[in-house]
């Protein structure tokens, strides 16, 4: 079968600014470094309050391609003694040896409301503020997620006031830091409240740098569920995080392939629950007893399968990231991938042949070969290189990176 010729519907290029501010900052709806450099988050949860001594799980998490981890920290309340303020600065160093974007969340709230023993989005901001200290100046490297899943089912109507006494109380303690928050019905936001309120929360930031945490279990059971929901903030210029996920749940099936596949369509940052350590719930580990060579399923597809952490991560330019380009042999010159993703391909332009590689700028050029389009040709500008499949979307969408 001869070559296919496709045409190229998107590109990216993101540009720094003039003068870029000290630490993380959101930017047009997007997650960017100091050096205005678009960062998608792309990790894993880890449940370092009961699995303190689990330190060779950051080399781990790292290995397996994330760029980002996300740490339940106890505070206190459901669960004692809370995480020190010499604990978070020890969880940040390993972050940064492993070269690591340390989320930090402040997990006793999950459920509040309705879990009995749940501390309050109030103590919460107690906590960080009694540990500020080992947070301040590490804007650069660290997101601090308010609290996590905060109010169970039934339990939300107060979500969008206490979020923005929150943020504020936050704010006026002197914290700079990329704030996450997490919406309610245990971070699922069944009840539409934080997609509904998002604006407002955002717009009482007086910093604006703050990011929507949405987790996608049961509630997100469908493809077009996943779909409507990343497009209602994407569609706004609204920053928002799969905070959580997996491949299965007690309350429904989720749609973990759809997360992945819109995620990377819509440059989303997703984080996986969890790396290991689910006593009652082994399904969610990714790997058995923190064990890096025993993947579980779950792990093998979050991992490595489509859409997965290796293929798609890039490592935060702080650390020396440089977007994930490599020199393939068919130029000198090093390509930043950022200057072509995505290069996405419709399904609906390929019917067109074409007798040989192109050459002009732009243009794609596809090999069928088995599987069918796995890999392809990219040239711009006279210089080839070649790509590989990376990932396809629900509605049909080829993208194409580094190989």
């Amino acid at each position: 079968m001869g070559a296919l010729l496709l045409a190229l519907i998107a590109s990216l290029v993101v540009a720094p600014p003039a003068h870029a501010a000290a630490g993380m900052r959101v930017k047009n709806g997007r997650l960017v470094e100091a050096n205005g450099r678009e960062l998608v988050l792309r990790g894993i949860n880890h449940a370092y309050t009961w699995y303190s001594h689990q330190n060779g799980s950051f080399a781990a998490i790292k290995a397996a391609g994330a760029n980002t981890v996300r740490l339940s920290l106890a505070i206190g309340q459901r669960w004692k003694p809370a995480n020190t303020a010499a604990d978070i600065v020890g969880v940040i160093a390993l972050c940064k040896q492993n070269r690591l974007i340390c989320v930090v969340d402040a997990h006793d709230t999950m459920g509040s409301g309705q879990q009995t023993g749940a501390a309050t989005m109030d103590q919460a901001v107690e906590y960080w503020i009694s540990v500020r200290d080992a947070l301040v100046g590490q804007e650069n490297y660290v997101i601090l997620n308010i609290a996590d899943e905060p109010f169970g089912y039934n339990h939300y109507r107060t979500w969008t006031e206490d979020t923005i006494k929150a943020v504020r109380r936050l704010r006026a303690a002197g914290f700079q830091h990329t704030l996450m928050v997490d919406a309610p019905d245990w971070g699922q936001d069944q009840s539409f409240t934080m997609r509904d309120n998002a604006a407002k929360v955002l717009a009482a930031d007086p910093t604006g740098n703050l990011v929507f945490d949405v987790h996608m279990y049961g509630v997100f059971n469908t493809a077009a569920r996943v779909r409507a929901y990343m497009r209602s903030f994407v569609d706004r210029r609204l920053p928002l995080v799969v905070g959580e996920f997996s491949d299965n749940h007690p309350y429904g099936k989720p749609a973990d392939d759809a997360v992945m596949a819109y995620a990377q369509q819509y440059r989303l940052g997703f984080l996986g629950w969890s790396w290991s350590g689910n006593t009652e719930a082994a399904y969610l580990d990714m790997v058995r007893n923190f064990n890096p060579t025993r993947r579980t399923p779950w792990g093998v597809r979050f991992l490595t399968g489509v859409n997965g952490l290796r293929a798609n991560a890039r490592e935060a330019t702080i650390f020396g990231g440089t977007d994930g380009g490599t020199d393939d042999g068919t130029s000198r010159k090093r390509w930043r991938w950022s200057d072509l993703w995505p290069w996405s391909m419709s399904q609906a332009t390929a019917a067109r042949a074409f007798p040989a590689w192109p050459t002009s700028p732009g243009a794609v050029g596809v090999s069928p070969t088995t599987p069918p389009l796995a890999a392809a040709l990219l040239s711009r500008d006279g210089t080839h290189r070649a790509a590989a499949l990376q990932r396809t979307t629900p509605d049909g969408v080829w993208v194409f990176g580094p190989r």
